[in-house]
Parts: C-alpha cells; structure tokens; sequence
C-alpha cells in the first residue's frame, strides 16, 4: 500500500513523545486517527505537562490525515469501553490499527533506589498505567478487528529483550509489554492480526529535550549533560517505523516479533527528520554495554 486512506487508527498515549510522531505519522499516510490520553486544553494530567491530545490531533490532520481528539484513562475499563463503542459507532466497526503506547511512568519510577526502598505504590502504578492499561485497551479493540478478520496491533516498549533495564518496575513494564505483543500473535493468528512489539532507541522526546535544556535546533549540546544523547532519535523516527509496517502489505510476517526503529529503518530504508538513520542497536553495543 501506499497509503493508509480508509484506515482507522487509534493511539493510546498521543499526546506526546513516540505517541505523537506515531499518530501524525499515520495521519501523513492518510489514516483517520483517534488520539487519547489523559491531557487536553482544559485539564491538565498529573504529568504535568503542556502538550495536549487535541494538539496532536490537530498536527494528524494538518499532515493529510483526520485527528480526532478524546480524553481517555486508559486505566479506567468505562471509559475504554466508551472510546471503543464511540469507534464502533462512528466508523462502521472499522478498526485497522492499534498503538498501545500508555506510559507516564516517568515521574513514578526512582532509578536511584532498589527494590524494596522503590515506593511500592509508585512501582504498582506503573504496572497499571504502562501493563493493565495495554491489557484493557487491547481487550476491548480486538473484538472489532477479529469481526474484519484483519489487524495490527503494536506494542510500543523500551528495549528488544528481557534483559533487566536498571528498575525492577520499570523493567517488569517493559518486558510485559513485549510479551503481551507476543501472546496476542499467539491467540489471534486464525483471524489474520497481526501483533509486534516496537521500540525507539534513545528518545528525544518532548521532555528529554526539556530535561536538557535544550530544543530540536540546538538539540546536540544535551550531550554535555548526557553523553549518549548524541546517538538519539527524534519521536518521528519510531513514528515512520509504524507508518511503514501499516504500509506493508506482507506485515504478518513479522508478527510475535520485537522489532525496532534502526531495524526497521534498515529493512524501509527512511530516514530521521534530519536525514539521517540513528542505529541505537549498534551505539549501544560499541559505547554503553
């Protein structure tokens, strides 16, 4: 395919960093994109930031395709009920493509204490907002597309392995995220869905770029608070890897699979906004293990 005109599209987790390159990516191929999360205009969520869902929206529709904005707790079952019956509704029970990409466990998780000094109600909502919340979400949008018979279903993760990411509850996330990726392939393959597990590498999202005090035009300099920043990538870059699976006309081939963003733009051969083609994989491998 060349473009994703027609399809239906939902991004849980839109607002910000992978989430938003990911639907305003989609949006670029022409999809019809639903973007949810807990931000809007008029309420903030507790993570305390600026960015919106009807803002990402807005940068869906302005790249070619349709943004449709809606409020959704994806840890709250009602309200993920409502967003998937408000779908079903609205187009048919069309529905083509779904991103879990509900996180905000950044300001839950402390790298600095070890299990057993790590607040535990800290460590237990990260399970609920980045695990129970994908389980929820997947539960109630596989329905529509086991009835079309058709699919896909990604997993956004960090990591390609179920090597221990320096958290225990960030790590437990991570790793469930990528096995709920897997058993999904596993229980959905007579009904031609395809599901995979996708991670970026190093993300200069929204608040990393923040966190350094610095923005995408002088985006380099954050490698003198961090050194590897200079190996990471932008949120489009992960967003052109979903753009081109849901291109992909042979996907399936690659379902119950971790796949990531240098991966797969190796396989496309896209490119970063910047022209450029971040291998995370191999910088880690050459600087950091």
């Amino acid at each position: 395919m060349s473009t994703l005109n027609g399809k239906i599209a939902v991004v849980a987790g839109g607002t910000r960093g992978a989430g938003r390159g990911i639907a305003i990516k989609l949006g670029e191929a022409g999809a019809t994109v639903y973007v949810t999360g807990r931000s809007t205009r008029q309420e903030m969520s507790p993570m305390q930031r600026k960015e919106t869902i009807e803002d990402t929206a807005k940068f869906v529709t302005d790249a070619g395709g349709h943004g449709i904005p809606i409020q959704v707790d994806h840890t709250e079952e009602k309200q993920v009920e409502g967003l998937f019956n408000r779908i079903n509704k609205e187009q048919n029970g069309q529905l083509d493509i779904l991103i879990n990409d509900i996180w905000g466990g950044d300001p839950l998780t402390n790298w600095e204490k070890p299990f057993g000094e790590h607040d535990l109600q800290d460590g237990l909502q990260i399970q609920k907002q980045a695990v129970q919340s994908h389980i929820i979400t997947s539960h109630y949008a596989v329905p529509l597309m086991k009835k079309n018979n058709k699919g896909l279903v990604i997993e956004i993760t960090d990591g390609t392995d179920n090597t221990y990411r320096g958290n225990l509850y960030y790590s437990l996330a991570k790793i469930s995220n990528i096995h709920l990726a897997q058993a999904l392939a596993a229980d959905l393959k007579n009904y031609r869905i395809t599901s995979v597990a996708v991670t970026p590498g190093f993300l200069r999202s929204e608040a990393m770029l923040d966190l350094f005090g610095v923005t995408e035009e002088n985006w380099q300099e954050g490698a003198k608070v961090e050194k590897h920043f200079i190996a990471s990538e932008t949120p489009f870059y992960i967003g052109e890897a979903i753009k081109h699976l849901a291109l992909d006309t042979d996907v399936n081939r690659f379902t119950g699979s971790v796949l990531s963003s240098w991966q797969l733009s190796e396989i496309y051969n896209f490119t970063d906004i910047d022209g450029t083609q971040p291998h995370w994989g191999n910088y880690f491998e050459e600087n950091v293990n």
